[in-house]
């Protein structure tokens, strides 16, 4: 939660050397692994962008993370209502949100919204100049998958655990601010 003066106590950069990796724990086990011996790996390969979120007071203490990548959707694949007002390419460009999560001592205080508003407005920033339709998320669970739900992200019809925010929707909430 942002602070009394309305200023987050936290702020979102790429994960570099200087972050305590080992010291994160989220309660998954596949999440925790890919922060501590993969992520690095990806943004090095780019083949991920990782992000962390931190506090201004402990900087090299990891509340959460997320990553970005480039994806594509299978136009047919998306509810019919969405894929009508698309391009008829067969495959159409996204930006994929994975790997959110949140430090398990960190729960309950915002940080997961905090983060996923952040990935949602880099994602929209970039769209202009590497188009992108969606913002799309695999969910890790059905908790997961609730979260996003939240958010008003919408169910690919034929994978339940694969949701997308339309763009416009992302542009949209940001024009609004």
């Amino acid at each position: 939660m942002p602070s009394a003066s309305g200023k987050s106590p936290w702020f979102v950069e790429p994960l570099g050397k200087q972050h305590d990796r080992a010291a994160f724990a989220c309660g998954n086990e596949t999440l925790d692994r890919y922060l501590k011996e993969i992520a690095s790996q990806d943004a090095r390969r780019l083949v991920a962008a990782p992000f962390v979120a931190v506090a201004s007071t402990a900087p090299k203490n990891i509340l959460g993370y997320y990553m970005l990548s480039a994806f594509g959707i299978d136009l047919g694949s998306l509810p019919a209502e969405v894929a009508r007002k698309l391009p008829t390419y067969p495959v159409v460009p996204a930006t994929l949100l994975g790997r959110l999560a949140v430090d398990q001592r960190c729960r309950g205080q915002g940080i997961g919204e905090f983060l996923l508003i952040d990935a949602l407005h880099r994602a929209y920033a970039q769209s202009s100049q590497i188009a992108a339709v969606a913002v799309v998320v695999d969910a890790i669970d059905a908790q997961a998958v609730r979260f996003y739900r939240h958010f008003n992200f919408l169910l690919f019809p034929e994978t339940p655990d694969r949701l997308f925010l339309p763009m416009r929707t992302i542009r949209n909430m940001f024009q609004r601010i």
